[in-house]
């Protein structure tokens, strides 16, 4: 049975997991526009034995790909303190964004970066780039170049988060999306279901409610299907419209 969730906030995510009934969940450890380093957890040792498993989103700021040292540099850091403060709490894995060069640099520039960033980790916890919605020069888009980052980065064992409005957002067709990701990284560790508030090739990244959006919901189902992995929905709304979006799912599911 695939396993679903929902991303929280950060506060108490165990009383927001059973207000929707669910033991996955999704939660950013600080401010996610911030290389602030994470406050420590009082509770820590509780989220590390609970049955609950959370997964870590990473500040959308952090940008290892960048050519400018005062972004590449802050953003290894603050991915660094990050990893060990999911560590604290037993993370199930840590989703980043894969970021972007800047304009005039080609795509693969940034990619010995990524590696570079990935070495620098002492880790067993599971990184999961995380595919974006806009950017010519974004390193995880496309999937074309997701397949060319992972020719540089995959002897390191990256993971995978397929979010579904950043594949719609970004111009990708979402009819056959799993197998081709799949022939790009080997692997997808994670889902991101969520809906769009816009056309299709927007480049805008506003999530909406399942079947409240424009993309269409069987192939939204079918990602679920064919990825085989845990769903987090990063949704609009509080418990009751969360709860809404999960059975939006398992009433569908085959």
């Amino acid at each position: 049975m695939i396993r679903l969730g929902a991303h929280l906030r950060g506060d108490d995510p165990l009383a927001g997991a059973e207000a929707r009934g669910v033991d996955l969940v999704q939660i950013f450890l600080g401010p996610p526009q911030s290389f602030r380093k994470p406050p420590p957890r009082p509770d820590a040792q509780e989220l590390k034995e609970s049955p609950v498993e959370i997964y870590v989103h990473a500040p959308y700021r952090v940008n290892v790909a960048s050519p400018n040292n005062r972004i590449r540099i802050p953003s290894r850091k603050t991915l660094a303190n990050i990893i060990d403060a999911a560590e604290q709490i037993g993370a199930a894995g840590l989703v980043v964004h894969g970021g972007h060069v800047t304009d005039g640099e080609p795509v693969e520039a940034g990619f010995p970066r990524w590696r570079k960033a990935l070495q620098s980790f002492e880790t067993d916890l599971p990184i999961l780039i995380e595919n974006t919605a806009s950017g010519n020069n974004a390193q995880a888009r496309r999937i074309e170049d997701l397949a060319r980052l992972w020719e540089v980065i995959g002897d390191l064992n990256p993971g995978f988060c397929l979010d579904t409005c950043h594949v719609w957002a970004g111009g990708e067709p979402m009819e056959g999306v799993v197998e081709r990701v799949l022939e790009a990284t080997g692997r997808i560790d994670l889902v991101h279901l969520n809906d769009s508030r816009d056309p299709f090739d927007s480049r805008r990244d506003r999530h909406a409610n399942l079947g409240q959006g424009y993309i269409p919901g069987d192939r939204l189902i079918e990602v679920v299907e064919k990825a085989n992995a845990p769903v987090i929905i990063e949704t609009p709304g509080g418990v009751h419209e969360h709860c809404i979006d999960l059975d939006w799912i398992r009433k569908r599911l085959k």
